[in-house]
């Protein structure tokens, strides 16, 4: 009976841990979105990125839950423990990479239907954007892999987000003196921020699945304190 019991919750743990994971994807879905529609200025395809963070929201609350059941089936071995615990911090940072989304959808109707684009702004952009979305699934893998070295890569990739991020802000500081021109780079340096915090929470999914392995916690950088833009 107690094997039966202890199976049950094995697989338990593991569906619940994979439905978790596919709050991965939700976001890079969301991150697709939310790009086509700055690159095109598409206002309708943002509100649908800001409808859909409710999706976000439930699954998080679901595996929230899921994984508190759990706790009520059974105690949790050392190895079940970790696991408990890493997802509970993966889901949050989840939450937080969706939030980043809406925020990035918030300020495509704030720049006008045709607003004075720069293109070596919006390129940085769209360059951060497809960066975060490669981390993000790559968070995904190390996780549910296990695979250590995969998830200290995120570093190195968070590096050249936070490089393309600094250049957007220098650009941001030197767009000219128009008005128009000024308020859409300062929007465009508030979609950079929450890119850039979008590439620190891949990183901290990757810090779990260190956890989950090793049993000890420790941060691979600097990334969760970014260093001023200037």
């Amino acid at each position: 009976m107690a094997e039966r019991t202890r199976q049950h919750f094995a697989d338990e743990l593991r569906r619940v841990e994979a439905q978790g994971l596919g709050g991965l994807d939700l976001v890079v879905q969301q991150l697709d979105r939310v790009l086509e529609a700055l690159e095109h200025q598409d206002v309708e395809l943002a509100a649908m990125v800001i409808a859909n963070d409710d999706l976000i929201d439930g699954r998080y609350l679901e595996v929230h839950q899921g994984l508190l059941s759990l706790f009520a089936l059974q105690a949790p071995v050392a190895g079940d423990l970790r696991i408990v615990a890493a997802m509970l911090h993966v889901m949050k940072n989840i939450e937080r990479m969706g939030d980043q989304c809406v925020n990035i959808a918030k300020t495509i109707p704030l720049t006008g239907h045709e607003p004075p684009v720069r293109k070596e702004v919006l390129e940085r952009i769209l360059r951060m954007g497809r960066a975060a979305r490669t981390e993000v699934g790559q968070a995904k893998v190390a996780f549910a892999t296990r695979d250590v070295a995969l998830a200290e890569d995120l570093v190195r990739q968070d590096h050249g987000i936070n490089m393309l991020n600094r250049e957007i802000f220098q650009l941001a500081i030197d767009v000219g003196t128009d008005p128009d021109t000024r308020e859409w780079a300062m929007h465009m340096v508030m979609v950079a921020r929450a890119i850039e915090r979008i590439g620190d929470n891949a990183v901290d999914v990757g810090e779990q699945t260190a956890f989950v392995v090793t049993g000890l916690f420790r941060e691979f950088s600097d990334s969760s304190h970014p260093q001023p833009l200037v």
